[in-house]
């Protein structure tokens, strides 16, 4: 009798333990949160290579070099498959910090883009921002507040969003919300899959039954994983877009091209759920560091890719910007102080015919670098790369007036809920 009982008990707890491990989904908030990462320690790397004078779009660094990229402390999923259904998908919000410091090493230093970020450890999420620069906790598109969003043993707090979604002039589906400072939509969002099972996919959880869904490609830095630009790969995707985020970045846009190759893929198997709901002559690439080269190079040999935007990346080797068709678009953004800066600027100077814009990021905190540095782009400069993405690949012309002329809001405007100004440079447009 004792031993059947002991049986039944075995039995009963495999059956629970088959039954609770399957995978999980996961949402953000929508309108309103706030998905600036939290800041841990920073690390550096010398196989990053991304911007110091004499460097190419191959990647190579100099001797000496380092790509010290700093750890925002998302979490990295565990497990599963290459395939979209075989992912660990992650729940909550990061938690969020005080980024204006990201990426901030003694001035002439650059053996470590280091020195620690102030960051909140309760992991609430830092309120929103809104247009005019006001904080704007919790607010929705339609204006009302929303819910706050927050982690808690990996489940996430999902409160609906009104207004989600519209459709932009050109067939390409876009979040309603327009403010690139917030996340629109609430997403899915899946780690360990793409083409080789180490990338992270994300797309809203309301695909379109009547339109498609541009793709963006982003590319991590040099020796970081992808979960490390977690906040960023959410806001795209939140705002309409399907997001691959690779696993590595070479800087030759090999892996970009085979990231674009899967999502073929899924796109054409009727068991995805990306079926048919993609538009893969509508793909941007961007990434940080070694993955703005990833992205330049990918603008220079992918067909599909027509624009390209660097974070803190540029290619100094005679600059590549000059190789991207004049059919295609590209900018940079880059911080005041970062070891990118003159090659972001070289790399712009060099486009002949290409429409292109560099933003500077100016005015930043005088801690670390002394102002924005190699890290501003994907954290305190992550609004315009969204409002980038939304120009060239949503259709929102409107946009471009933000960019292009000599007053708009990327051009001299602030930075929206941090501190300094932009500083922006476009040509070639018509």
């Amino acid at each position: 009798m004792a031993k059947r009982r002991l049986l039944s008990v075995v039995v009963l707890s495999g059956i629970f333990a088959l039954t609770s491990c399957g995978d999980t989904e996961s949402t953000v908030a929508g309108p309103g949160s706030e998905t600036t990462p939290q800041i841990g320690n920073l690390t550096t790397s010398s196989s990053d290579g991304f911007a110091l004078p004499g460097s190419s779009s191959d990647g190579t660094a100099l001797p000496g070099s380092s790509g010290g990229l700093f750890d925002p402390g998302s979490s990295d999923g565990m497990g599963g498959q290459p395939g979209i259904g075989g992912g660990t998908d992650i729940g909550g919000t990061p938690a969020a910090g005080s980024s204006s410091s990201i990426g901030q090493a003694t001035p002439g230093s650059s053996s470590n883009i280091g020195g620690g970020a102030n960051s909140s450890s309760n992991g609430q999420a830092a309120p929103g921002s809104s247009s005019n620069g006001q904080a704007n906790p919790g607010s929705s598109s339609n204006g009302q507040v929303a819910p706050a969003s927050s982690s808690s043993a990996g489940q996430a707090t999902t409160p609906a969003s009104s207004s989600e979604v519209a459709q932009a002039s050109g067939g390409i589906f876009l979040a309603e919300g327009k403010e690139e400072e917030k996340d629109q939509m609430k997403v899915v969002y899946k780690t360990n899959t793409g083409w080789d099972g180490g990338g992270i996919l994300a797309y809203p959880e309301q695909l379109s039954s009547d339109k498609k869904h541009a793709v963006v490609v982003w590319g991590p830095g040099g020796g970081e994983q992808p979960g490390k630009y977690e906040g960023m790969i959410r806001r795209l995707a939140s705002h309409g877009f399907v997001v691959i985020a690779l696993k590595e970045s070479p800087g030759d846009a090999s892996q970009a091209t085979k990231a674009l190759d899967w999502m073929e893929q899924q796109n054409k198997d009727s068991g995805s759920p990306l079926n048919g709901k993609l538009d893969m002559n509508t793909v941007g690439c961007s990434g940080h560091s070694m993955g703005g080269l990833e992205s330049e190079q990918a603008a220079i040999k992918d067909k599909r890719v027509i624009t390209a935007f660097l974070n803190n990346s540029g290619d100094r080797g005679g600059g590549a910007f000059k190789n991207i068709p004049a059919t295609k678009t590209a900018g940079v953004v880059f911080g005041e102080k970062g070891m990118e800066h003159d090659n972001a600027i070289s790399d712009y100077r060099s486009a002949t015919s290409v429409p292109a814009c560099m933003i500077e990021m100016t005015g930043g905190p005088n801690t670390g670098e002394g102002g924005y540095g190699h890290g501003s782009g994907p954290w305190d400069g992550m609004a315009i790369t969204i409002a980038w993405m939304r120009w060239h690949l949503g259709g929102e012309d409107f946009r471009k007036a933000d960019f292009v002329g000599s007053s708009g809001k990327y051009i001299n405007g602030n930075i929206i809920g941090k501190q300094g100004k932009w500083k922006g440079e476009c040509k070639n447009f018509n």
